[in-house]
């Protein structure tokens, strides 16, 4: 739903607005969202991750190594193109159609990010090394979730991640230090965070990893009162190491990640201080350089 600007003078006009699961945000909203970024990037920094950037789009081969379409095929959305032979049909299509017939086009040989860390971490395979590695990066994710709500949940949205790889107790020690700073920067803002284990995404939910994750939970998240996950702290463990022969010190290497959902994190001060999102961003940049 949208939710009006309170600086706006003269005028009505709303700071974001939501259509089928993707968003449009104003200024007042892209100012927050970009401050919110900037924090969460200075951590990544101050704790030594290199930024780094990657394609937009995954190669389904390398998804499939990784259990994705056992695990997670609702939430894929595949890209691809109309077939040669199938343009002129497309071309001669009535006005309001309202979609490309599957028959159309051609198999998809790539998917759009549902995560930041699939990039870096696809990226860094077969690589190695003996010191702990960090890396920040930003992407533009998708889940073909099967309901949409406001910027809570989207098809489209916005996750900064701060991924090591290293020794167990690297990640370890990478997401207890994010889950102090997550927990702080919440309180300074006056949001409730009430941090609850929940299902890795990387782990088969009926498999010998769901069982072990029942017994030592390996994804927190962060909610908003009316349950919005900002944030997440994911322990891979050895996972990506042995699918993608990224080494540690001679062994397949630990990774594990810090995200944040930044449109949600939007919703949540949209909250918090009533839909006044330049209150809110004022709130950030001050408690932003303190925390």
């Amino acid at each position: 739903m949208p939710i009006t600007d309170p600086a706006a003078t003269g005028e009505t006009r709303t700071t974001w607005s939501v259509r089928d699961g993707l968003a449009t945000l104003d200024e007042p909203a892209v100012l927050l969202k970009d401050a919110l970024d900037a924090v969460f990037t200075r951590w990544g920094t101050e704790a030594g991750a290199r930024r780094q950037s990657y394609p937009p789009l995954l190669r389904a081969e390398d998804l499939r190594d990784l259990d994705y379409f056992r695990n997670f095929p609702h939430l894929g959305s595949p890209v691809t193109r109309i077939r040669p032979d199938r343009l002129a049909a497309g071309a001669a299509a009535p006005p309001g159609t309202t979609a490309v017939p599957a028959a159309d086009l051609a198999d998809a040989t790539h998917l759009l990010p549902s995560a930041a860390c699939y990039g870096c971490l696809l990226h860094l395979s077969g690589t190695s090394a003996d010191t702990p590695v960090l890396i920040t990066t930003l992407a533009q994710c998708f889940r073909n979730e099967d309901h949409h709500d406001g910027l809570r949940r989207l098809w489209g949205f916005t996750m900064r991640e701060i991924v090591c790889v290293g020794s167990a107790e690297a990640v370890r020690a990478h997401l207890d230090r994010h889950q102090e700073r997550i927990a702080a920067f919440g309180t300074a803002l006056g949001l409730t965070l009430d941090r609850q284990p929940a299902t890795d995404p990387f782990f088969e939910k009926d498999g010998s990893r769901a069982v072990l994750q029942m017994l030592a939970p390996v994804k927190d998240e962060y909610l908003h009162t009316d349950g919005t996950a900002v944030s997440s702290t994911n322990n891979h463990r050895n996972f990506f190491g042995e699918r993608r022969a990224i080494r540690h010190a001679g062994r397949p290497a630990f990774t594990g990640c810090v995200a944040f959902g930044l449109e949600r994190w939007v919703h949540a001060l949209g909250d918090r201080f009533e839909g006044d999102l330049v209150a809110a961003h004022r709130a950030v940049r001050r408690t932003g350089e303190r925390s």
